[in-house]
This record gives structure tokens, sequence and C-alpha cells, in this order.
């Protein structure tokens, strides 16, 4: 059975950026039940930050990138 993974960003908003900055902090695991398990390599400190899971390439297609899970749209 294939391991869903996930990986997980944190969005914030920079003074004169129109759209968000992307930083990779962790990796997510799904387990069997559904559930999550998240794996932070740092954690924002932003209090108006947002954190993002997105789908992982496979390894076939390299790694992700930030464009590539969503840096190309803005921040809420």
């Amino acid at each position: 059975m294939a391991v869903n993974t996930q990986a997980i960003f944190g969005v914030i908003k920079r003074e004169g950026m129109e759209k968000g900055f992307w930083t990779r902090i962790g990796t997510a695991f799904q387990n069997q039940d559904g559930s999550w398990n998240l794996r932070f390599d740092y954690l924002p400190t932003d209090p108006t930050a947002t954190v993002q899971m997105r789908p992982v390439a496979s390894a076939q297609e390299g790694a992700p990138t930030a464009k590539a899970a969503g840096a190309s749209r803005s921040a809420k």
C-alpha cells in the first residue's frame, strides 16, 4: 500500500509583495484510519501565517517545489 505523503508549507504575507511567501516547514503522513501525522522541521512564529498541506510529487517527478505546491497563489 502506498503511503499518502504531503508537504507542509508556511505561507506569510510580506509587505510590498502581492503574493504570499511559501516556505516548506515539514511533512505530513496519512494513517490507515485517514488521520494525519504532521512532522514539523520549523514552526511559524508569525501569528498571521497560514499552514498549507500539498501533495508531494513522486520520486520520478522530482522533489516538490514551492511553485508546484501553489506558490503562485496568494495567501489569504
